[in-house]
């Protein structure tokens, strides 16, 4: 279901694009801003792992620096019949964790030393199985094609806006335009919706994680339990140098808001998260 949710969200995005694109740009309008777009979050998908790596100051370690975290993802990994992923350790007492890298064969799972410290070895594992589930999803790829068009919808309004201000509103039908008034709407409300899908399609994949991470731990109460841990832990710890265009990235969501924050937010409600997950462990 989480991946049919997936889908039918990418193309209604799709659709929205197209549509937004023949209000307010016409078709060449549309083609130049999708280019755009894909010519940014290539370079943004090829090296985003060293960009948030970087970011929040992870560093390798290597087997004998951590010989239990090293023997967790490898055990995992051939479970999961993946390539062995890097490790890294993130200097931050934040319990928190997030994997990156553009496939399965260039991967990275990052761990805070607030995380190692808070969760036991069961639910630490549940944790990394979640992560190697969104790597084997290539849910980095599924982001990178989202966040492609959501930022192609932003480019045609901004086009729509400075069109306006130089009077370049009004087309030739022609040139492929449209009327101004569709195209005013366009402006303020297609931006709104792309997120709100983006966002929606973000939450789906962290559900589809813990389904896929639960199964390959052997325990969904492991990852159920760290979760509640985690969110308690954000809670007394929070993340002082959390970035909202990375916040996707993390196992649970490092920034906090109430309200209309939650339509914003890039993971579901951690209480729907462990109700799903002790579910699951129920065989349902």
């Amino acid at each position: 279901m989480n991946t049919a949710k997936t889908i039918g969200l990418m193309v209604f995005m799709t659709l929205l694009l197209v549509f937004v694109g023949a209000a307010i740009g016409g078709q060449s309008g549309m083609i130049f801003a999708f280019g755009l777009a894909v010519i940014m979050n290539f370079g943004s998908y090829w090296f985003s792992d060293k960009i948030v790596l970087k970011m929040y100051r992870a560093q390798p370690v290597s087997e004998a620096e951590a010989p239990e975290l090293h023997s967790m993802v490898r055990t995992l990994a051939q479970k999961a019949g993946m390539p062995m992923p890097k490790v890294y350790i993130i200097p931050e007492e934040t319990p928190n964790a997030f994997a990156t890298g553009r496939n399965p064969e260039h991967a990275v799972v990052a761990v805070t030393h607030g995380i190692m410290r808070i969760l036991s070895r069961e639910e630490l594992t549940g944790v990394i199985a979640h992560e190697l589930a969104h790597i084997r999803h290539r849910d980095m790829l599924t982001g990178t094609i989202v966040a492609t068009i959501a930022g192609a919808i932003s480019m045609l309004a901004q086009m729509a806006q400075w069109a306006m201000i130089f009077g370049g509103g009004r087309r030739d039908d022609d040139e492929g335009g449209s009327n101004p008034i569709a195209a005013l709407v366009m402006m303020i409300v297609a931006p709104i919706a792309a997120m709100l899908v983006q966002m929606a399609i973000s939450r789906t994949r962290e559900y589809e994680a813990d389904k896929g991470g639960a199964s390959l731990a052997g325990n969904p109460h492991w990852l159920a339990n760290a979760l509640l841990k985690l969110e308690k832990g954000n809670q007394v710890v929070p993340m002082g140098d959390a970035r909202p265009a990375t916040a996707h990235m993390f196992i649970v969501n490092p920034l906090h808001g109430g309200g209309l924050m939650k339509l914003f937010s890039t993971h579901p409600p951690i209480a729907e998260r462990v109700k799903r997950l002790e579910e699951m462990a129920r065989g349902r």
